[in-house]
């Protein structure tokens, strides 16, 4: 992996393209890759189709970039994840030892919370073990919240879709991994409110700032209705601090030689709140 690599999001699951749910967990990645000076690239939403979720994950295999799966990995009618997953691969499934023993213990710990004796052959709990049975040559990832893990294949790991069980577990992974790629400086914006201006008219403007800063990238987010500065377009670039600066300063000049209706400047900073 090398400091530009993307960072991508599949979600699955009816509930959330259905509406009954709203998905947490884009928000909540973005975040954490925010405090470790990363970001997301891209993200997709996918329901129980297994088809469906076969496909987008062949397609996460084969990019070669981080890849967050959320949700599908249980072990209901309705959960295909897993076996999805093994089909993108062209590999088999197997119950993964480690997964099983961690499974066993949480049906001891529960049985004992429940003040009933364990027995591991009842057929619940035989059926519980299918959480463990993961593509072959799989990788734990370690759930805090009730040790059934989630797992990793490659570059894509697999967690459920429960935000209080998946995102420390996505945490966990960043840290562990990907630590190589976290920034060491924010990430920085800098941008001016545009009055009066279309972004056709700003567009050669813009393509000669990122032609002669291909470090940096230029933004421009239209407005119509803001409450304190009408229609208007923020316009701006960003990028690594020491790059974003003379590329502003193109800009704005840019902007200046047009005569343009400038408002106030912004500037953002994105990160770094450090890990542990």
């Amino acid at each position: 992996m090398t400091a530009t690599s993307e960072f991508g999001l599949i979600i699955v699951g009816d509930e959330i393209l259905s509406g009954k749910r709203a998905d947490k967990h884009m928000p909540k990645l973005i975040e954490l890759l925010a405090a470790r000076g990363l970001q997301l690239s891209w993200a997709e939403y996918v329901g129980d189709a297994p088809d469906r979720i076969t496909a987008s994950l062949r397609r996460a295999f084969e990019a070669g970039h981080p890849v967050f799966s959320c949700g599908g990995i249980g072990a209901t009618p309705d959960d295909h994840t897993r076996q999805c997953a093994a089909r993108a691969l062209a590999v088999e499934l197997e119950l993964h030892p480690q997964a099983a023993a961690l499974i066993r213990e949480r049906m001891q710990d529960t049985a004992r919370e429940q003040g009933v004796p364990y027995d591991p052959d009842r057929a619940d709990n035989a059926h519980r073990l299918n959480m463990g049975v993961f593509p072959q040559g799989a990788r734990l990832i370690p759930n805090p919240y009730n040790k059934i893990p989630g797992f990793s294949v490659a570059h894509v790991h697999f967690v459920p879709g429960f935000p209080v069980m998946a995102w420390p577990m996505m945490e966990w992974v960043l840290d562990q991994q990907y630590r190589h790629l976290f920034r060491q400086q924010p990430y920085l914006e800098k941008s001016v409110i545009v009055h009066g201006s279309m972004e056709a008219t700003l567009t050669p403007l813009m393509e000669a700032v990122e032609r002669d800063h291909p470090a940096i990238k230029v933004f421009s987010l239209p407005s119509v209705d803001h409450p304190q500065w009408g229609r208007h377009i923020d316009l701006g670039v960003k990028g690594e601090p020491a790059d974003v600066e003379p590329a502003y300063r193109q800009l704005l000049s840019g902007l200046q030689a047009m005569k343009l209706d400038l408002g106030p400047e912004l500037v953002r900073e994105i990160g770094l709140s450090t890990p542990n």
